[in-house]
């Protein structure tokens, strides 16, 4: 006699990893990984709050969150101005009483070598990888103190290792780290958990420059052979998809992880093992 019933996860498991009830803040969220962490935070069944400065991108990721039945609650928000995530957390607690999850996934990416490095790349890239960061967490932590809450900060593999090119945001990939050790000493006693998801390879359109030509267009072969030498650079030969990164950061975000704080998970292909 067989048994027809499809295998099903234990209640135990679904609920280690729901978010069932929980609010959750995503910074970075009108494209790329913060609008996959939205979504996947929406799918285990939490509401979000979406922020960026990309505002026609964020009701793009809305109505992603609102077919899936959650409520999305859209914020434009500039991370590295303080007044702006501050305002930011603020109406994440006004609209849905508190903030359970905060994801600060807001980053960009520029090409300069140290000696051509100008300060105004300087100052963007500093001003939202690393006070971003900084600005976003203690904004959580602030939300967080009666309750608890997690945060998951996003690193990079950038951070663990240097390479030509990349210095200013290698650098405060490095400091999304130590920010996150740091605040993970100060949140335990309030039963905050912080921690970083530090990234290999990721197809998104923050590194889209790698294929785009000058005048701004697809160049389809330059994707194929840039993802290709990265994926070499693999032990197990690819690069990374959103939803690669997104389910460490629901890990991270969940119960299923109440053991760990101060950590860096690295889904990185194995291009970095430190």
């Amino acid at each position: 006699m067989t048994n027809d019933a499809s295998p099903t996860l234990s209640d135990n498991l679904v609920a280690a990893f729901s978010l069932a009830g929980k609010v959750a803040v995503v910074t970075g969220a009108a494209r790329g990984m913060g609008a996959q962490a939205a979504v996947t935070f929406a799918e285990a069944g939490a509401d979000v709050v979406i922020a960026d400065v990309l505002e026609d991108g964020l009701q793009e990721t809305a109505a992603r969150v609102r077919a899936l039945g959650r409520v999305a609650t859209v914020v434009a928000t500039d991370v590295s101005q303080k007044a702006s995530v501050d305002a930011l957390a603020a109406q994440a607690v006004a609209t849905h009483g508190r903030i359970d999850v905060w994801a600060n996934v807001a980053g960009v990416l520029r090409h300069a070598t140290i000696l051509d490095t100008t300060e105004d790349v300087y100052a963007l890239i500093t001003g939202v990888n690393q006070a971003g960061v900084y600005w976003g967490t203690a904004a959580a932590m602030r939300a967080m103190q009666e309750h608890g809450g997690s945060i998951v900060n996003i690193a990079s593999a950038g951070g663990d290792m240097p390479a030509p090119m990349i210095s200013v945001y290698a650098m405060t990939k490095a400091a999304v780290m130590m920010i996150t050790r740091s605040a993970a000493t100060e949140g335990g006693q309030y039963g905050i958990r912080v921690n970083a998801v530090a990234p290999g390879f990721i197809d998104t359109p923050m590194v889209a420059g790698y294929w785009t030509t000058a005048d701004g267009a697809f160049d389809p072969d330059a994707k194929r052979d840039a993802l290709a030498v990265r994926a070499a650079g693999s032990p197990i030969g690819r690069t990374g998809e959103p939803e690669d990164i997104t389910w460490a950061m629901l890990y991270l975000a969940a119960d299923a992880s109440r053991f760990m704080t101060g950590q860096v998970l690295r889904p990185n292909g194995g291009v970095v093992m430190p």
